[in-house]
């Protein structure tokens, strides 16, 4: 017996019994349906949750199936245009954050993302991790605000400087981040980023209602130069800082320049908020260790997250400071929704702690490098003008310059339509671009398609 021609012989039965009689009819029972259509109970069962998923039927344990109550006309949409001057001018960076985070069309060929190609995702580990962690009740109750103190202290060991105490668990860093910009400064305050920076720390910092003042970067991270002048002149008290693997340039600060960035931070009595988005992302040598270890008087608010390096719906981060900044940090997360998933937690904690973490990093970064020579040989093969000067040592992403006079945004239509998903260079900085730009990503697709993916590119920018 074929159990798909069963079912849809009994959602046609039922869909059929349905049409013809009055809301609240007692319809067929599964024994009825059973031996009328020669299906297993089983099948007659999934066939009339079907039809119960679509508002079709009403099923009430202990009692039978019913016609659902029809859904009523539909009616003129409303006029809602007041809404649009009651709520008045949109955020800056919607439009930006809304394309960063567009999922591809089937068909096209995604060399623009910020987390990791299926492939690559621990997803068999992760799901027998949460499993697990369901399966104890007590991961289902209220725990600590500021989230599981293990969990907080595998985060601390990371970090090298700061205590458990100091941690609060969040979901995710992009909610890190938008806690922190409004903990460490009020509305109106002016917060300084590297330019060009990730578009996401520019929506949230924009969302809490700072100035954003850009400080250029170049091949060896933030110039300390720069940020001393801008911390000067503009008195800024939060500078925010991904000093390894930048998104979207891909620089990490250089081993010169550390020192004089958390000295120049100390003198303006500032904090630097330290993105450690791309810890677990190294690809050529083991990462240098995070600019908090360095930071003696409380300074550096530390940020890590495990989203990049595991998988996309791993809405894990945690974010750490000493003293009365990092009481803020744990208050303001608490405002904003209490605590993070319990067995989100426990799988997470679960997952880092086993041997399965280290050998997912090795093997991650094996393929991370495979997929960087992927994306630089094609790009040396079919648009060597744009080769980067620099190759990616970690991170997901290399910056492509395009000539000068080239609209990276009209370049970016041209690839879509292409069926080839690029992000322009444009939205990652706070003020005017440098030049313009184009990143992509290596990690979100196989070498065979980065290849193709590169040559519809270079077809686009012939149009």
């Amino acid at each position: 017996m074929n159990d798909d021609n069963a079912a849809a012989r009994v959602i046609q039965d039922l869909r059929a019994a349905a049409a013809g009689s009055p809301p609240g009819s007692r319809l067929p029972t599964v024994r009825e349906l059973t031996a009328r259509h020669q299906a297993s109970p089983i099948t007659v069962s999934r066939a009339i949750r079907a039809l119960a998923a679509e508002g079709l039927l009403d099923t009430q344990p202990g009692r039978g199936t019913f016609v659902a109550a029809r859904a009523a006309a539909a009616v003129p949409a409303p006029d809602l245009s007041w809404q649009s001057i009651a709520l008045g001018p949109r955020p800056a960076g919607e439009d930006a954050m809304s394309a960063l985070l567009a999922v591809p069309r089937p068909g096209t060929i995604p060399l623009s993302s910020g987390y990791l190609d299926e492939d690559l995702q621990p997803a068999a580990t992760l799901g027998a991790a949460l499993a697990r962690a369901a399966r104890h009740p007590s991961s289902w109750q209220r725990g600590p605000a500021e989230g599981r103190e293990d969990l907080r202290a595998w985060f601390a060991r990371g970090a090298g400087a700061l205590r458990a105490e100091d941690f609060v668990i969040c979901p995710g860093g992009q909610a890190a981040l938008s806690t922190a910009f409004r903990a460490l400064a009020a509305p109106g305050d002016t917060v300084l980023v590297e330019s060009p920076t990730y578009l996401g720390a520019l929506a949230a910092a924009r969302a809490a209602g700072l100035r954003v003042v850009p400080v250029p970067a170049d091949n060896a991270g933030v110039r300390p130069d720069l940020l001393a002048a801008a911390l000067g002149r503009t008195g800024a008290r939060l500078f925010y800082c991904q000093p390894m693997f930048a998104n979207p340039h891909g620089a990490t600060l250089a081993p010169g320049r550390r020192e004089r960035v958390l000295a120049e931070v100390r003198a303006a009595g500032a904090f630097l908020l330290e993105d450690d988005y791309a810890r677990d992302l190294a690809i050529d040598a083991d990462p240098p260790p995070p600019l908090v270890c360095g930071d003696t008087d409380g300074h550096v608010v530390y940020l890590r997250s495990l989203t990049k390096s595991a998988a996309p719906g791993l809405r894990v981060a945690a974010i750490g400071a000493r003293g009365p900044a990092g009481a803020r940090l744990r208050a303001a997360r608490v405002l904003d929704d209490f605590f993070v998933s319990g067995p989100l937690q426990q799988a997470a904690l679960d997952f880092v702690t086993s041997p399965a973490w280290p050998r997912h990093l090795r093997a991650l970064r094996a393929a991370l490098r495979t997929r960087r020579d992927a994306l630089l040989d094609a790009i040396r093969r079919h648009l060597p003008a744009l080769d980067p000067p620099s190759v990616p040592r970690g991170g997901l992403h290399a910056w492509l310059r395009l000539p000068d006079g080239a609209d990276d945004v009209a370049v970016t239509t041209a690839a879509a339509a292409r069926h080839v998903v690029v992000f322009p260079g444009r939205p990652w900085y706070a003020a005017e671009p440098d030049a313009p730009h184009l990143r992509l990503t290596f990690a979100a697709a196989p070498p065979a398609l980065l290849d193709e993916g590169v040559h519809r590119l270079a077809q686009a920018l012939l149009d």
